[in-house]
């Protein structure tokens, strides 16, 4: 017997579907880093291993994979307008693809690191610097500019135009002040153009203009690893273990207030499809896990 595991409450009531993607025979997944969907919620699982990006439909059948030679170490990825955004962590670039992997714009030089003074990845670095060393999460705003976090060995967010000339860059390294960063593991950017930044060791979100000016943070979490929003403006994390919990997923209104909260296996990425489906890559565990939701999504 198959026992059911459900999750959340009301309208963010969740089923598991535990290691929901099935590949082929034979193959089996490396470190998941993380997922994303396109317009038809076909799921892109980006794993630290050749091929970086496998390809699956929305019932977890593989369809095809990409990327060999283009990715070397994978960290972030973003899907928008069927635009595939990913950071090569290690490389310290930034490329967006085609679909089927056609790449089509480079940030950064490869191999070529800014100057921060840090050593060990997720230390506090000395100094902040321009792009990249060690950049985690690649975005484009509603106008077209594209953002980079720029975390692992640098304290900033990276600002391009779509032409990707370098617009601004902000950010310091600290553990509390506005604009501070210890960390920035993720972001996602809202229709507005306010930029969310995932500040994974401050174990906080900050919320900047599109210009990089503070708004304001959501606090009272574990280290958030990732974020994700849906087309209603509700967010999703998902946030390390903190105090006495394990890692959770969390969803938060607008204002940052928890709407429903539960444990889950440790997820380094998170992704909420069209349908308000929730798909975890789990870096521990080497697989997808994909949360259902049974509440009602409008």
């Amino acid at each position: 017997m198959i026992m059911t595991i459900t999750a959340g409450n009301g309208q963010h009531t969740y089923e598991l579907i535990q290691d929901w993607a099935r590949l082929p025979d034979g193959e089996t997944f490396g470190v998941v880093s993380t997922v994303a969907t396109d317009s038809e919620d076909r799921v892109y699982v980006l794993q630290r291993k050749d091929p970086p990006v496998v390809v699956f439909d929305s019932t977890g059948n593989f369809l095809s994979s990409w990327g060999n030679g283009n990715i070397n170490s994978p960290h972030g990825m973003t899907i928008s307008d069927d635009i595939v955004y990913i950071t090569d962590r290690d490389d310290s670039v930034a490329i967006s693809f085609t679909l089927d992997g056609r790449p089509i714009q480079v940030l950064g030089q490869r191999g070529r690191h800014s100057n921060t003074g840090a050593k060990n990845p997720g230390d506090l670095v000395p100094s902040a610097a321009g792009p990249f060393n060690y950049p985690t999460e690649m975005a484009p705003g509603p106008n077209g500019d594209i953002y980079v976090s720029d975390g692992y060995r640098n304290a900033r967010v990276h600002r391009f135009s779509p032409d990707g000339d370098l617009i601004k860059s902000w950010g310091e390294p600290g553990n509390g002040g506005q604009g501070q960063f210890h960390l920035p593991h993720s972001l996602l950017i809202d229709p507005e153009g306010k930029v969310y930044v995932c500040d994974r060791a401050n174990r906080r979100v900050q919320i900047f203009t599109a210009e990089g000016e503070f708004i304001t943070m959501w606090t009272g979490m574990g280290g958030p690893n990732d974020i994700a929003r849906d087309s209603s403006g509700v967010f999703y994390l998902c946030e390390q273990a903190a105090d006495n919990d394990g890692p959770v997923v969390s969803i938060r209104d607008g204002d940052g207030s928890v709407k429903a909260r539960w444990e889950i296996r440790h997820a380094h990425g998170l992704w909420v499809d069209s349908t308000g489906d929730i798909y975890l890559g789990l870096t521990t565990d080497h697989s997808v896990d994909k949360w259902i939701r049974k509440g009602k999504f409008s």
